[in-house]
């Protein structure tokens, strides 16, 4: 049944907002570190941007489904926040961005993981 009420019911614990405005920060951080990276790296910055807003993106899909499609889009924020991280490494080593900054913005991304796996493992 469709019933919204029926599948609000269902809904996730809160976590999963907190996860949510986790994914947003830290995402927002990796956007403006790679603003400004120079022409030749410009494809892993917007790489980086489109896994970042990936991240928030599909918990907050995840939010409005249930069951199996639920965990496929938060599998697929917790891989998003992985490849971020790639990405901010291998821009940190070609010297196009902050070390630090990319260290931040890792730590969150490292969060929304451990969040995201705790929604998708909860007995864990």
């Amino acid at each position: 049944m469709n019933d919204p009420e029926v599948s609000m019911s269902k809904a996730a614990p809160n976590t999963n907002l907190v996860a949510h405005e986790k994914a947003l920060e830290a995402a927002g951080m990796a956007i403006r570190l790679v603003m400004r990276v120079p022409a030749p790296l410009k494809s892993i910055a917007d790489q980086t941007i489109r896994s970042a807003s990936s991240d928030p993106a599909n918990i907050a899909e995840g939010l409005g489904r249930v069951g199996r499609d639920r965990s496929h889009h938060w599998r697929i924020a917790y891989a998003s926040a992985k490849e971020v991280e790639s990405h901010l490494t291998l821009l940190v080593h070609a010297g196009a961005i902050s070390r630090t900054g990319a260290r931040d913005a890792m730590k969150g991304f490292d969060e929304v993981r451990a969040m995201t796996w705790r929604l998708l493992n909860p007995t864990s």
